[in-house]
């Protein structure tokens, strides 16, 4: 089973993700210092949810990256 996340976290960590890309890093607690910075988040649980899911879309963004950069040698070498 997944975790549940509500929808604010969500929407404000894929906006700081589109807004400023390079800033932020695999590392959880770089980016709680990062969201921390770029916006007035009223408690630090909701500070953390939102670091914490900014973290995990880059795990997965970088997982994808993998796979198809894997994908491309392999079409590459079976060509």
């Amino acid at each position: 089973m997944g975790k549940v996340r509500p929808k604010l976290v969500k929407r404000v960590a894929r906006e700081l993700l589109t807004k400023y890309p390079d800033l932020f890093k695999r590392d959880f607690e770089h980016n709680k210092k990062v969201v921390s910075k770029l916006a007035v988040i009223p408690s630090k649980k909701l500070r953390n949810q939102i670091a914490g899911y900014i973290t995990h879309l880059l795990a997965i963004e970088a997982k994808r990256e993998k796979r198809v950069e894997v994908a491309g040698e392999v079409s590459e070498a079976g060509a």
